[in-house]
């Protein structure tokens, strides 16, 4: 991978993206903290209401109990001693009011004689009632008529720490949104601006060192984003050589055309046989040169010029092998093949044969007299296999990475006379078929081509 600056720019602030992530944070935040805190206060209330109540009925039962025994001990109202009721009452807070079974005040707060509602409505805190039940017989009616609820400092101190305890847990909320937000958008913030600086022509740059390292999707997107760079540099590099490869490839049988129809235009030597032959070689070398530029382009849009049918590969590679074969024993090169029948792929025949066809005619430009070339065809149960290899002088470690790439010739191949555009064209045809094109080599062990296609049913769609 090309190694390159950091864009300088570290963006500050969170940015569009993080200000709406963070008040999406806040707003989750403040509405969970916002209904628990409310939970937990109807719920405080609710359960210290349900305890006061369940408190009044237990003293309002005892007071009961207590004036039953007195009423039997004292013979009647008129004899019983209700000092243990009073003492009933004022325990829990309370006025107390007896009556007899006809209604009759027995025994009142402070000598007063009030009834019913009238205590109950004076007390300011609602009251509760129980008869006295003396031998399965209704004697009276004994009356607790409660004052202010004495849970009001319950409840405010209930309530300050529920609100103290909100009020902690809406700023903790806040504060790990807003590092959360930071961690989320700042890593997104840096990357834009180094796609910002790397789209206004400053190829070095690339995302930082901790983004490249951060964990997850992002981590992720700076890492695609610099594979993504690379691959540009790569094709913009590649491009330039193309550019600079076609140049020299036209400039020499042009220099030679130019020069030869000068001299027969001024008439510097005569138009024989051996002029018009050397003026027509250039041409075909000129002609070989486009059309192999030609075969690239074509090759490049065969996805979309495919004509997909179901193929038999095995009659395919062994019509390859055909028509190389001349070429191959003009190379002086021992030929096996090793081809399983029945392997079908949805694909294009003529294409295909194409590929197979300019892996055999490498070889044949490659290897040496009395060098064997192997082809063989196996399949498993999705994907059929193509192999090509050779015992040539291989190809160097540093050029197996470029072999495929348009014009790469490398520096073992400097001298040979093909332009570097016929492996280019496999790669183009074995992808456009939903496949893969490897090589493998030794130097000085020969190199090895596999094309991987996808068998029908199974094929790129």
């Amino acid at each position: 991978m090309t190694t390159g600056k950091t864009s300088a720019g570290s963006g500050r602030g969170l940015g569009p993206l993080g200000r709406r992530l963070l008040a999406a944070f806040i707003v989750v935040a403040l509405s969970s903290v916002i209904v628990l805190t409310a939970a937990s206060l109807i719920g405080t209330a609710l359960g210290l209401s349900a305890n006061q109540s369940a408190e009044r009925a237990r003293a309002t039962s005892a007071a009961a109990q207590a004036a039953a025994t007195a009423y039997s001990h004292g013979g009647g109202w008129a004899g019983a001693d209700l000092t243990q009721v009073d003492a009933i009452a004022a325990a829990s807070g309370a006025r107390l009011l007896i009556t007899d079974s006809s209604g009759r005040v027995v025994q009142a707060p402070d000598g007063a004689m009030m009834m019913g509602s009238g205590m109950a409505g004076r007390s300011g805190g609602g009251s509760t009632s129980q008869h006295v039940i003396v031998d399965g017989n209704v004697v009276g009616t004994v009356r607790l008529g409660f004052g202010t609820p004495a849970t009001g400092t319950v409840e405010h101190i209930a309530w300050a720490w529920i609100l103290a305890a909100a009020l902690v847990a809406l700023v903790s909320a806040v504060t790990v949104s807003y590092f959360v937000t930071r961690r989320i958008s700042r890593p997104l913030q840096r990357l834009a601006k180094v796609a910002h600086d790397f789209a206004a022509g400053q190829r070095d740059v690339r995302a930082a060192a901790e983004d490249v390292q951060a964990p997850g999707e992002l981590g992720e997107l700076a890492r695609a984003f610099d594979a993504t760079a690379d691959d540009v540099v790569r094709s913009e590099t590649a491009r330039r050589q193309m550019a600079a490869d076609v140049a020299h490839e036209l400039r020499t049988p042009l220099a030679a055309l130019q020069a030869g129809l000068e001299e027969l235009r001024d008439g510097l030597v005569p138009p024989d046989q051996y002029r018009l032959d050397a003026l027509h070689a250039q041409s075909l070398r000129l002609g070989r040169v486009v059309a192999d530029l030609a075969e690239l382009s074509a090759a490049e849009t065969a996805a979309l010029s495919l004509r997909r049918d179901t193929v038999d590969l095995s009659d395919v590679v062994s019509d390859a092998v055909t028509a190389a074969q001349p070429s191959l024993a003009a190379a002086q090169l021992k030929v096996t093949t090793s081809i399983a029948q029945g392997i079908t792929i949805v694909g294009d025949a003529g294409r295909l044969h194409q590929a197979i066809g300019n892996l055999l005619a490498n070889a044949a430009r490659h290897c040496r007299a009395g060098d064997s070339v192997g082809v063989a065809l196996d399949a498993t149960s999705d994907t059929a296999s193509i192999v090509i290899s050779d015992t040539g002088p291989g190809i160097p470690a540093s050029d197996l990475a470029h072999v495929f790439d348009r014009l790469w010739r490398g520096q073992a191949d400097s001298a040979n006379a093909g332009s570097g555009i016929g492996l280019a064209v496999v790669r183009e045809i074995v992808s456009a078929h939903g496949g893969e094109a490897t090589v493998t080599s030794t130097r000085g062990e020969g190199a090895t081509f596999t094309l991987r296609l996808p068998r029908a049913g199974n094929e790129y769609r």
